[in-house]
């Protein structure tokens, strides 16, 4: 059901490292460009569990037999910083079809905040695999309206809900109110720590200043 896939040794946990790193961050196109390459990987990963079908194809010399995907999957992300990630995974999945939900985080004067979904742009996902990506899973409750947003408008056949680094209480929660039928979990990395502003410890900061510049 969960996937960690910096639990071993690949070019995945380079790329991880550097999207951490404070003196790489400021490059914001490196930075945008190694989340690009972890969707790509991830997208190569997930592959692996969807259905193919055998067919021909004709080379200038013969015919081939190629295990070639019977249907794309959808792919859904959290504007903005699931953009770049999102990319590289459309990057493999060229035929697919999109989906983008803006989810806003609303500061309260306590000091508390609150989680909406502003806007939805979904294609058809009835019966459709989905994967559904986020930059980070901090306290998961961004991704959980992002596919209860996702499930109002048709029922997907499975969802791969994806972040590139992620917290233990945002996997627990996204565990706790979305039915493991209906999911699963792949994460680059899982740190223990949320401070009281949901952000992960160590994690990388805020994902979305980082790749597009600080917001107002």
């Amino acid at each position: 059901m969960i996937n960690i896939l910096s639990s071993g040794n690949s070019i995945l946990n380079q790329f991880i490292s550097e999207l951490r790193d404070a003196e790489i961050q400021k490059d914001s196109l490196r930075f945008r460009s190694n989340l690009e390459r972890l969707g790509g990987i991830f997208a190569y990963e997930i592959s692996k569990k969807l259905v193919y079908e055998t067919r021909e194809v004709i080379t200038p010399l013969g015919i081939a037999s190629v295990p070639m995907l019977i249907e794309y999957p959808v792919l859904a992300t959290i504007l903005r910083a699931g953009l770049p990630f999102h990319t590289g995974f459309l990057n493999f999945f060229d035929k697919s079809e999109n989906a983008f939900i803006s989810a806003f985080r609303r500061h309260h004067k306590d000091g508390s905040f609150s989680i909406s979904i502003e806007y939805a742009s979904v294609t058809e996902i009835e019966n459709k695999v989905v994967i559904l990506c986020d930059t980070m899973l901090a306290s998961g409750s961004s991704m959980v309206l992002a596919y209860k947003e996702l499930i109002s408008h048709g029922k997907p056949l499975h969802t791969h809900i994806v972040a590139a680094i992620a917290n233990v209480e945002g996997i627990e929660y996204v565990r706790k109110n979305i039915s493991k039928q209906e999911m699963t979990i792949w994460v680059g990395a899982v740190d223990d720590e949320l401070t009281a502003q949901s952000y992960i410890v160590p994690g990388l900061g805020d994902a979305g200043d980082l790749a597009y510049g600080k917001k107002h």
